[in-house]
């Protein structure tokens, strides 16, 4: 059985971000550290970009798993954060889930560390609810790539799609010609051989 494209929608999406914290970070071992770091603050970006309503969330900041990563805070002063006591699946925080449905909005793009776990658990508690829900792949990372299928098999199989940050943004932005400069600026800062394309690009405008 497939199912329908769903596709994604910026005036019906938000953006949630689980756990990206420093000590969780150090688990992360199936994709480089710096490239996952890059990542995950261009999907920030991408939010920011689109205003899409962005929400942050911790687990048991005061234990092991340590503070959130300070570039997302810095990106995003001002979105709700929850620092869950120990609820290990984010949904089980009755403020995480309110200010979920405060967004209003139906489709819930979501990464976090570790990916079969804080990734994991909230979006099949998501889809459970009836929310679409969007995995960025690579903004969100684990130990090996044993446990990596292992969650995206679970999560696709439950009605979750698998995408990646730079799919993400295409698929919102929709077409080209809404903002050339402004998109090819958010790929150039986080994909280097693009730049290479804008720089072409505006060099060729330059000159006509």
């Amino acid at each position: 059985m497939t199912t329908p494209y769903q596709r994604l929608d910026k005036d019906n999406a938000a953006v949630l971000l689980v756990d990206h914290q420093a000590g969780l970070l150090s688990l992360v071992r199936d994709i480089d550290p710096d490239k996952f770091k890059n990542n995950v603050l261009a999907l920030g970006d991408l939010a920011r970009y689109f205003k899409l309503p962005t929400i942050l969330t911790t687990s048991f900041e005061s234990g092991p798993n340590g503070p959130l990563v300070p570039e997302l805070k810095a990106q995003f002063p001002d979105a709700p954060y929850i620092a869950r006591p120990g609820q290990i699946n984010a949904w089980d925080n009755a403020d995480f889930v309110q200010a979920v449905k405060a967004t209003g909005k139906r489709q819930l793009i979501l990464a976090g560390v570790v990916t079969e776990v804080c990734v994991a658990f909230p979006a099949l508690s998501a889809l459970e609810e009836g929310y679409e829900v969007f995995v960025v792949t690579d903004a969100s990372g684990t130990f090996n790539d044993i446990t990596r299928q292992a969650a995206w098999v679970r999560m696709s199989q439950a009605g979750a799609q698998l995408m990646t940050w730079f799919g993400v943004a295409c698929e919102l932005h929709r077409d080209w010609r809404n903002d050339i400069e402004g998109l090819g600026t958010l790929f150039s800062n986080h994909i280097p051989d693009y730049r290479n394309l804008i720089t072409s690009y505006t060099t060729l405008s330059a000159g006509k």
